[in-house]
């Protein structure tokens, strides 16, 4: 099959907002809803907001233009993108970098579904009562990210999440993800609405909104709002650069990006502004770590006033974000299947099913899932979004880039592109691959 032809026959998005919908909700994810309450929380609350919100716009933004731009312009995803990029210089073999995105997007799927598993299992203990009748949270999540301790829930999880894939672009992500997203935004403006009405509450606005100046100084909240930026959005040379294969030409990739990125900080705030405040009512640590949605949240809707109600809204949210993001981050190794081998997408699928399942057995315990988590967000995932950038902004040539970012866009973009795109995002990406290494994970 020639790139003419597979050009014709790939699936697509249907509409822009269908396409900003799916990639609002590969980038709303666990880093939002789990690690940036707690970078707030660790990092003395706005003072990590001003050195994040400046990452977003600088840095984050420009990536997550480069990186639809680039799977747009090469019609496919890491894989045949990196090849291709490779063949603009007369070089071959560049199908092999391209590995390295798609094995990395892939570990975290693994590692994700078991966490979307746990999600899962905290919705029907949710409804059943189960989550706030618990004497012990803290027992309760033990016993499901202990050994083999949520199988059923992780394959069910992934079961639903291959389900929506098997229906296709157009009619499984771009469909389920117009409905997933407006509701997990309503759901959460829901819950925001009854902290607030909590007494004691402004307390945690204060603790959220007031900064602590003397915290900018430290450069750990720069390298950890930089990290938390970056990771937030999912740039890793994979899932974004994927959904933008499947983008038209007239759409407008710049303005796409700036919705998705603006979003996702909405959602991330969203979540500090439910999370925080009901901690601080409730007099629980808002440094609690990753524990701080699976334990401290469970305690707060023990304490909370319809405790029962809220703490179903809450993890159905969490569960559609979760899910979301899962469909991305899956769809990388089975569009790259799809596109080496010439198979069907339900033949993909089944191949990453049966790798995910199996891989994700020996993940079934909270310790060992952190360890892979580590591993593969620090050495692979920065190294796949920074190959990616490499490929995009300098290997194809000068100009290409600008070209295909200005596809589909009436306003001619600034002077500001080539320097942002070829020295900041990538040096910047550079450095974060570094400090990663350095400081064990930040983000």
């Amino acid at each position: 099959m020639d790139d003419q032809s597979a050009e014709i026959t790939r699936d697509s998005f249907n509409t822009r907002i269908g396409f900003i919908l799916a990639c609002i909700g590969s980038a709303v994810g666990m880093a939002n809803l789990w690690l940036f309450p707690y970078r707030i929380g660790q990092f003395g609350g706005a003072a990590f907001l001003i050195p994040y919100c400046l990452s977003i716009i600088f840095i984050g933004l420009v990536g997550v233009i480069g990186e639809m731009s680039f799977g747009r312009a090469m019609r496919t995803g890491p894989l045949g993108s990196f090849k291709k990029a490779f063949l603009r210089r007369g070089k071959k073999h560049g199908e092999l970098l391209g590995l390295i995105p798609v094995i990395g997007s892939l570990g975290i799927a693994i590692g994700y579904a078991v966490v979307v598993g746990w999600i899962l299992r905290f919705v029907v203990g949710s409804i059943t009562g189960a989550v706030i009748n618990t004497t012990d949270s803290a027992v309760y999540f033990g016993k499901i990210a202990g050994p083999l301790g949520s199988i059923g829930w992780h394959f069910t999880g992934l079961a639903l999440t291959f389900v929506i894939m098997l229906m296709g672009i157009a009619k499984g992500i771009e469909k389920v993800n117009k409905f997933m997203m407006p509701t997990f935004f309503i759901l959460f403006v829901l819950l925001a609405i009854r902290v607030l009405t909590l007494p004691g509450s402004i307390e945690g606005y204060r603790y959220l909104f007031i900064p602590k100046w003397e915290l900018l100084a430290k450069p750990k909240t720069w390298v950890y709002a930089l990290g938390q930026a970056f990771f937030s959005l999912s740039l890793a040379g994979s899932g974004t650069v994927v959904y933008g294969s499947y983008l038209k030409n007239t759409e407008d990739v710049v303005s796409c990006a700036k919705n998705v990125a603006l979003y996702d900080t909405i959602a991330a705030l969203l979540a500090a502004i439910v999370i925080l405040p009901a901690v601080f009512v409730f007099h629980l640590d808002p440094t609690a770590g990753p524990p701080l949605m699976f334990i401290t949240m469970p305690n707060v809707f023990k304490m909370m006033p319809m405790g029962y109600l809220f703490s179903i809204i809450f993890f159905v949210a969490v569960l559609f974000a979760g899910i979301s993001s899962l469909m991305n981050l899956l769809e990388t190794p089975v569009e790259a299947i799809q596109q080496r081998f010439k198979v069907s997408r339900g033949t993909a699928i089944a191949v990453v099913a049966i790798i995910s399942a199996s891989a994700g057995l020996i993940l079934e315990n909270g310790s060992t899932l952190g360890t892979w988590m580590d591993i593969v967000s620090i050495y692979i995932i920065p190294l796949g979004a920074l190959l990616s950038g490499i490929m995009f902004f300098w290997v194809c040539g000068p100009g290409f880039a600008r070209q295909q970012a200005q596809t589909g866009r009436k306003k001619q973009i600034g002077r500001w592109f080539e320097p942002m795109t070829k020295y900041v995002f990538c040096g910047f990406t550079i450095l974060i691959y570094i400090l990663g290494i350095l400081y064990g994970g930040i983000g």
